[in-house]
Parts: structure tokens; sequence; C-alpha cells
């Protein structure tokens, strides 16, 4: 994560808040500050002259190099910058990389190199008098500056640092806090995101057979569309459809395939692939069957067959329908099922095809969301098959519901809700 802000925006609140939700997960803090550069001696003897909030004041080529090696997981030694005599420490402090790095200061945006590192960026944003009150109770008040030089220096180089460098990074923001530390709702919906990509990289650690694909902004933004529950039925069906075929797409990408070289209008040779050809669709009714227009459009042809699972009362999941094609047990399997909750429907579905006589390492099931729960019954159960989703959510309510999740997917793929 990124932190950046004016001074005396917060930043450190913010962090110190993410850092206590998440006590549970090992975090490390770094701050921008430990890359100031040291001061010459004859700097120092000019230092009311220096402007630290310039980008040129941090040694940003060796904060790209730290974050870089936190990020691949190997241990660095950070700066350790003392602000009271401008010069680093020998020796630097040794950080291990940890679940969750987070780097605060007023320029982490400011480095593209630095941007590109980061999987979520921050900018704190506080009002301007609020910022100068609190700056002059830090430095005044609590280190016994000179007030007249505090606001001497604010107004000659803080100010003008903050709109000509600091503030245009706002606009790489992926999310803009108003009010800082006191802003609790946007906080806990960092910590809630946080939390959900941890999870989605652990159970893929857990799970050698569990593929999420790789999330891109537009990928984010879809599901934005689809969760929020004021969106348009059109909306909901037209960005849900995006999101299943790229979940298709995946999916098929892990078909067996033979290796084969064609002759290109040129006249060239090249080496591509074949994939597997013996391939049909099982759609879980009712809501799986949101998912066969994307299958039919990248597999031409393609045989598609039903199962109707229901749940009745405390006799747990029963078979009321199925209609497969015939040589089922000879083909690879897309299983497809747009949500899965607690796994009940999907193990129930997967063991009726190996009944089937289809090899376990046939099936590859295709959802939109999934719980952490239905993850952990179905690749607890099936450890051959292969599960392919867009996003994992945080978990399920005491309804048996996703949770943050999409609501009743069919009815509202369908227009069948209230």
């Amino acid at each position: 994560l990124g932190v950046a802000g004016g001074t005396a925006s917060g930043k450190t609140t913010v962090c110190n808040m993410i850092n206590t939700q998440l006590h549970d997960r090992r975090v490390v803090l770094i701050t921008q500050d430990s890359f100031y550069y040291s001061l010459s001696d004859e700097t120092l003897q000019k230092v009311n002259e220096y402007n630290f909030d310039h980008p040129d004041a941090f040694d940003t080529k060796l904060m790209l190099s730290t974050m870089e090696k936190l990020k691949c997981g190997q241990p660095v030694a950070v700066p350790n910058y003392d602000l009271n005599t401008h010069k680093r420490i020998e020796p630097g402090r040794q950080v291990h990389p940890e679940d969750v790095i987070i780097l605060e200061g007023i320029l982490v945006l400011h480095d593209s190199g630095v941007r590109n590192l980061l999987n979520m960026k921050i900018f704190v944003d506080e009002d301007s008098d609020v910022r100068l009150a609190r700056r002059m109770q830090r430095l005044a008040i609590e280190r016994r500056r000179n007030i007249a030089d505090v606001l001497d220096q604010y107004c000659r180089f803080v100010k003008p640092s903050f709109e000509e460098f600091v503030l245009p990074t706002k606009k790489y923001a992926d999310i803009i806090i108003p009010t800082g530390g006191d802003n609790h709702v946007a906080i806990d919906l960092i910590v809630q995101n946080i939390r959900m990509k941890l999870g989605q990289h652990d159970l893929c650690k857990i799970y050698p057979n569990v593929f999420v694909i790789f999330s891109t902004f537009q990928i984010k933004g879809m599901h934005t569309l689809i969760r929020d529950a004021k969106a348009t039925k059109h909306d909901f069906v037209f960005y849900s459809d995006r999101l299943i075929r790229l979940v298709v797409e995946h999916g098929l990408g892990h078909l067996p395939f033979t290796e084969k070289q064609v002759i290109t209008p040129t006249g060239s040779v090249y080496s591509g692939v074949v994939f597997c050809s013996r391939l049909c669709g099982v759609s879980v009714i009712r809501s799986g069957e949101s998912m066969e227009n994307a299958l039919r459009a990248c597999c031409k042809g393609i045989k598609i067959g039903k199962i109707l699972i229901h749940g009745h009362g405390t006799n747990g999941r029963q078979l009321i329908y199925e209609k497969l094609p015939s040589d089922i047990a000879s083909r690879h399997v897309l299983l497809l099922d747009p949500v899965l909750a607690t796994g009940n429907s999907a193990v129930k579905a997967i063991s009726f095809l190996l009944n089937k006589g289809v090899p376990e390492s046939n099936i590859i099931f295709l959802n939109l969301v999934a719980a952490p729960q239905g993850v952990n019954a179905v690749c607890e159960r099936f450890p051959m098959l292969k599960l392919v989703t867009s996003e994992i959510d945080a978990s399920l309510n005491e309804n048996s519901h996703v949770i943050p999740g999409l609501g009743q997917f069919d009815d509202r793929y369908f227009a069948t809700d209230d």
C-alpha cells in the first residue's frame, strides 16, 4: 500500500488504524522520511533555506530498490534518518517482508516507478487550515520550534511544494480519504479489501488447483457495477456477461493441448497449439444458465448439459433433474455456476459427474465469485479438479449468503427479483 497526502494530513493515523485492524496479520510500515538525503555540513549551516518537501530531498532510487526487494520477499536495511541532525545514522533498520507492506509519505505517489509497485494507492485529503494547525502543534509545541520559523518554512516551502508536487499526485490514488483518520468508514472498506486480497492469496497457496483471474482496474470496475444494489438490470447483465466471458476464457486455458505448426499467409511457419476438442459444458440450473452464452461464444457448437439441485430441509442437497451428453465420461467438462457459497450444491454436482464416469482431473469448475468456505469444501474433497473464479469474497453471513457478494444472482440476471 502507498499512503500519500500533505503534511499533517493524518497519513500516520490512517496507517496505524489499518495496522490495528489487521492485528492478525503481519504488517510493516515504511516511512518516506527514512529516505531523506543526509545534509552536508555546508547545507546544515543554511538548513532554513532547504526545502524538505521537494522530490529532490528524497533518495527515491534507494526507496524504489528497497520496496522492490521487500515485494520480492527479501529482507532489507531501511535507512535510519535523524530528523534533528538531518543525517542518516548507521546501521539501518532491518526490515523483513510481511503480509502487508505500507509505504507512507507526502510524495509516495510522485514517482511512477514507486506507483507501479503499489497494489493500492491511497491519498489522505485534509483541509489546509487543519493541516497547518496540526503542523504548528507538532513543531512549535511538541518539538519547541520557533513559531515564526515554522510559519516561514510553511509559507516558503511546505505550501508551494504541496500545490506543485503533492496535490497533483491525488489523481493517481485508487482511494481518497477525506478527513484522514476520522473517516472510519473509508478505513473499514480499505481493511475489508485488504483482507479479501490476502484471503485469495492464502487460498491459492493452500490449494494449487484454485485460479483467480488477474485483477485489473477494468475487472474491479465491472465488479463494482454488478455488486451495486442500485445497478440496472441492463448494466448487471452486460457487465456480468463480460466478467463471465473472462472466466470462461481463463478456464479454457487450463485444457490440455497438442503442438501444431501452420503456414501463415506470408508463407512462414508458425508453431502453435491445438486445444482438446472433446468438451462439454454443464450448467447448474438456474444461475449456471447465465454462463452458457459466454461458453457458446468461445466454443462453437459445444454441447451443454443441465443439472438441477435443490435443498430439502435437513436432508441436504438433492438431485432433481439431469440431462447430460451420453458420452460425457470421455469429455472434459466445464461446470458452470456463477456463485460458490457453501459449496454444498457444487459438491453434489461434482459427485454426480464422477458417478457418470468423468475423471476428476477433467472437470474445470467456473464461477464468478466464491466464498472461502465454498472453496475449502470443494478443493478439500476434489483436489484434482480446477476451480477458476474472478474474485474470492470475504465470507458467508448467517444466511449462507456470500459477503459482500452479488445478492441473488439468478433473480438479478433473469429479472425475476422483486
